[in-house]
């Protein structure tokens, strides 16, 4: 099989930290794309410790667990625009928000499974498909919750 690109974005709304927290991913072998996926990470509202980055490392870490569900462990290539992720797993930034500690250390196992690992920081503009299905996660988190979503956050 072709070496293999994932895509990751996660997002923090309305605010950072504390809000509704989301991730997307998708995957592409050359240009076809092998997989997508996106969900719900946790909510401030529910008492939940989420930030943005913390959505970030959920898409990662889901995104890798599809590709090792599915069988696959040659090369990847990852590439997110969180710099904040992908220099942590690089071992260029230190990981001090407890909050990040135990998904940075399970993104780190998960790439150790994989033959052979590059990590790349990309625009954002370069990363619209897995921001678009993080965004849907948050339209379907807002479908199901929307009034205790603006009592809370005192936003519609």
């Amino acid at each position: 099989m072709m070496p293999v690109t994932l895509f990751f974005d996660g997002l923090c709304m309305p605010k950072n930290p504390g809000g509704v927290a989301t991730f997307g991913y998708v995957v592409y072998s050359d240009d076809q794309k092998l997989h997508e996926g996106y969900g719900f990470v946790g909510a401030g509202m529910f008492g939940d410790d989420v930030s943005n980055n913390v959505a970030e490392y959920h898409a990662l870490i889901r995104g890798l667990e599809r590709l090792l569900s599915e069988g696959y462990d040659g090369a990847i290539e990852v590439k997110g625009d969180s710099q904040l992720v992908i220099s942590q797993l690089k071992g260029e930034y230190a990981v001090r928000a407890r909050r990040l500690i135990p998904l940075h250390k399970k993104a780190l196992a998960l790439l150790g499974c994989f033959r052979n690992v590059e990590l790349h920081w990309i625009p954002r503009e370069e990363n619209s498909e897995a921001d678009r299905l993080s965004r849907n996660a948050f339209e379907e988190f807002l479908g199901k919750h929307y009034d205790e979503y603006k009592k809370f956050y005192g936003t519609g």
